[in-house]
């Protein structure tokens, strides 16, 4: 039988490619305001941070361990690590493990992790190539615009359909932040695009298991190997994103070209950027802490009758996970959420440890968490009734968690975060040295100094 391979043209499609290409490939260095380069700054600490941290996790492990069959050369570091590999998969490793813990940063918009992707590509290829640490926090800003900006003409149908939006829109980011580092032209950086669009990586399937930070790594490497491509001659097409049969138009039904363009190279994305408090989905952050004011307030989880729970049907879709059985399937479950809040009045990783998940108190806490849909409230917020063995009701209403743009993470937060991963893998001296360098890296000659502070020491 014939089949109807016609595809209707979107004349209203602007040329995007070319028009990203021109802004990566010639956009001034520190070209935004004091503001945005804190920003790019805050997220490379944190970024940093989530890598270090899951070092030794046996994701990390398990990668490590396949690409040693490969037997790479020694390019670039794997932070947290004595181990090196080349830069592509030290890009893969460090993109797993800032993702392994759920704890790194969100664009809020989009619900993109974007440094993942972008700095675990960015920092490998800088440690190959002896980049300035200037054109590594410059490669980061426009990078995680490219991936934002797409992210947003495409947000929410891409994600609907199933695509984890981190992966598939940062391979596009790494490649930018990749071209930047080499120095290639506004043609080059239009391939090394191209190729990236034919390598949207990530399926929400995967959610709760190693694959899901296998989606930021896969991205960082996927995103370098195209700008290493274009720098050497590939070829893609010139309308690779924006094409009736190109990677916007073939992932999603929406697409709004003007979230792209608008106020390109005026306005940028990084500074929408937000830092987890809590090592899980951004969704469940609400019901966290709205279960930690009940903690503070003086309820302990030997008084719970019950816990009701409203939020938005979002929350329910993405963490309505009821049993989980591990830490990787707690951190999509709410209940569990409400369980760590409720018992520690945080939600580091220790509280995704297999043990803390399954331990019977809390398995029998979290069953007295009754969540129901209530599409009113905004998803970025949770409302909560602790009912308790007395008969008294103790109400909460969290609008925006701590972590949110409106209620953000502090400089002493964002170090003591740091802390709490690191100071375990490096030790706490060492770790309070790199935090200072990640500070001072927009200043730094190289990124030598950096990769020798998330080097343990032997």
């Amino acid at each position: 039988m014939a089949r109807n391979t016609q595809v209707s043209a979107d004349h209203n499609a602007l040329p995007v490619t070319q028009i990203l290409a021109t802004f990566v490939a010639t956009h001034p260095s520190k070209g935004w305001s004091d503001a945005v380069d804190h920003e790019a700054h805050r997220t490379f600490i944190n970024w940093l941070g989530c890598a270090v941290g899951a070092a030794k996790h046996e994701a990390a492990d398990a990668a490590i361990a396949a690409a040693k069959m490969l037997q790479p050369a020694a390019q670039a570091s794997v932070l947290g690590r004595a181990d090196k590999l080349d830069m592509a998969n030290a890009a893969l490793v460090n993109g797993i493990t800032s993702h392994t813990f759920d704890f790194d940063d969100t664009h809020l918009k989009t619900i993109i992790h974007p440094a993942g992707p972008v700095a675990s590509a960015a920092l490998a290829l800088a440690e190959h190539l002896g980049n300035t640490g200037r054109e590594v926090i410059d490669a980061l800003v426009i990078g995680i615009d490219v991936a934002c900006r797409v992210g947003n003409a495409m947000y929410p149908d891409h994600y609907d359909r199933g695509w984890h939006i981190t992966g598939s829109t940062g391979t596009l980011g790494a490649a930018a932040a990749c071209a930047r580092l080499l120095k290639l032209d506004t043609a080059q950086t239009a391939m090394a695009l191209g190729i990236a669009a034919s390598q949207p990586i990530g399926m929400r399937e995967q959610f709760g298991t190693m694959t899901k930070p296998f989606h930021p790594g896969g991205a960082a490497r996927a995103g370098l190997m195209s700008a290493l491509l274009a720098k050497n001659g590939f070829t893609a097409s010139t309308k690779a994103l924006e094409a009736p049969r190109g990677m916007m138009q073939t992932i999603s039904t929406k697409n709004d070209w003007s979230e792209i363009t608008g106020e390109l190279g005026e306005r940028f994305e990084i500074s929408f950027n937000s830092y987890k408090p809590f090592a899980c989905g951004i969704v469940i952050h609400p019901s966290i802490d709205a279960c930690a004011q009940l903690r503070a307030q003086g309820v302990t989880p030997e008084q719970i009758e019950r816990i009701e729970l409203k939020v938005h049907s979002l929350v329910l879709e993405l963490t309505g996970k009821k049993e989980p059985q591990d830490g990787l399937q707690a951190k999509f479950s709410v209940y569990h959420g409400c369980v760590a809040g409720l018992t520690v009045g945080q939600a580091t990783e220790d509280e995704y440890h297999d043990a803390f998940v399954t331990h019977p108190d809390n398995v029998a806490l979290r069953r007295k968490v009754v969540a129901v849909v209530d599409d009113s409230i905004d998803e970025a917020s949770a409302d909560v009734t602790a009912i308790l063995t007395d008969g008294r009701r103790v109400h909460i209403f969290v609008e925006h968690a701590i972590g949110s743009l409106q209620n953000p993470m502090t400089t002493a937060l964002l170090e003591s975060k740091f802390h709490g991963l690191s100071d375990p893998i490096l030790g706490e001296t060492q770790t309070t040295a790199l935090i200072k360098a990640c500070w001072q890296v927009g200043n730094a000659a190289d990124v030598k100094n950096i990769i020798a502070l998330a080097t343990p020491k032997k």
